[in-house]
């Protein structure tokens, strides 16, 4: 008994982590496309094609543009 319920919390336990990750990871896609969409960038096809970035490849094309354009804007 005592086996079936500690497996059985083990799966809410992944259950739940496995939605707190997807949920965490939509607020940071969409704070990327909303910081992409309030930057000014030096070529207006630069903001486009950054969106499309983003929203094409979801969580990667975030990752990619945090990297490259929201933290080295950090260091200037």
């Amino acid at each position: 008994m005592a086996v079936e319920l500690a497996g059985i919390l083990l799966i809410m336990l992944i259950v739940l982590l496995i939605v707190a990750i997807a949920i965490l990871g939509t607020v940071f896609w969409i704070w990327m496309i909303i910081d992409c969409a309030k930057r000014d960038f030096k070529k207006d096809n630069d903001k486009v094609i950054w969106i499309l970035v983003i929203v094409l490849l979801q969580l990667i094309g975030a990752i990619i543009y945090y990297f490259t354009i929201k933290k080295s804007d950090k260091k200037k």
